[in-house]
């Protein structure tokens, strides 16, 4: 029996991109075809896009009868559209990839011959450069990488690409964690399986604008070390134990220079800032355990990582259009 690839593509205002991806992906289709006997859908699972993403699905899934496509009532995020991709794929192979074309869809076939020829549960890819992108970002995003690499014991390989293939016992293992504060390259690395890196030079998008603002990559990766580590949770409780040690120190200190010298009133600008500092570390400290808590409140209140408005299974395995 032939192979079945499931194609995962998250998209969020992509109605520029589809059509060249789908151009793109369909020539990459045809070359295997002729090489192995296998199958391919493509899911495409459209994040409450704001633009006409939806209608250029629809009429893509009447022209080709191996595209499929989930659409959900609200924008839920990237996480939540590559998690709705994995529950609902049937393939005996899953590919993750974005519909900018900033992974190469060529590499599907190497990925496919390596897992079927080795050992090899999953074949990821990553950049080895970051052209395109300005060095600030680029800097803020290598030091994320060594953050991670430091205090969480999960690695996480600098320049990691969602875009892979996974064997279905990995996706299997994937969908059984449950966790609504979803980490994706993280989760990836934590199942474990046996990984291959595939390494490619950065491309820009073909059409559109990145949905990721500075602001939401910094939000993001604050979210994957919340996930995948606890060391800031013990780093601000050793700071604030030297901070007492160092509060005691001075309070003899003081006392002494009282008893020796008299107590004057002097060094009040410098008591001030001080009080500032230790202030603003407690808030600090305060805040990186606010973020624990707040992961925690949103994980016990058990909610569905999406709500899907529509689902449109693909002509090859199905006749019928689900809803709901």
């Amino acid at each position: 029996m032939s192979d079945k690839i499931t194609i995962i593509i998250p998209c969020y205002n992509e109605q520029e991109t589809i059509p060249i991806f789908v151009e793109e992906m369909d020539k990459v289709y045809a070359e295997m075809r002729k090489k192995y006997s296998i199958r391919m859908e493509y899911l495409f699972v459209d994040d409450g896009s704001k633009d006409k993403t939806l209608k250029v699905l629809k009429e893509y899934s009447e022209k080709y009868p191996h595209i499929s496509y989930i659409t959900f009532s609200r924008n839920f995020g990237k996480e939540a559209g590559m998690f709705a991709g994995l529950e609902n794929a049937d393939g005996d192979y899953v590919v993750i990839i974005d519909a900018d074309l900033q992974d190469p869809p060529e590499l599907i076939e190497e990925m496919y011959s390596t897992i079927k020829n080795s050992d090899y549960d999953c074949v990821a890819s990553r950049r080895v450069d970051r052209k395109g992108e300005s060095k600030i970002r680029s800097f803020f995003a290598r030091s994320f990488y060594k953050i991670m690499s430091k205090i969480s014991k999960t690695n996480i390989v600098d320049g990691a690409r969602d875009f892979r293939m996974m064997s279905r016992p990995m996706v299997d293992a994937i969908v059984s964690l449950r966790e609504y504060n979803r980490f994706s390259k993280g989760i990836f690395q934590w199942v474990g399986f046996n990984t291959k890196w595939l390494e490619f030079e950065n491309r820009n998008r073909v059409a559109g604008t990145t949905k990721w603002s500075f602001f939401g990559l910094l939000v993001y990766a604050i979210d994957g070390i919340i996930a995948f580590s606890t060391v800031p949770l013990a780093l601000s409780s050793i700071i604030g134990i030297i901070f007492c040690c160092i509060s005691f120190i001075l309070l003899l200190i003081f006392f002494i220079r009282a008893l020796i010298w008299g107590d004057p009133v002097s060094g009040w600008p410098s008591l001030v800032c001080i009080i500032c500092f230790t202030s603003g570390f407690i808030l600090l400290c305060n805040g990186i355990t606010g973020l624990y808590v707040s992961k925690i409140y949103s994980e016990v209140k058990n909610r569905p990582q999406y709500v899907i408005r529509e689902y449109k299974k693909c002509k090859d395995d199905s006749e019928n259009t689900e809803s709901n």
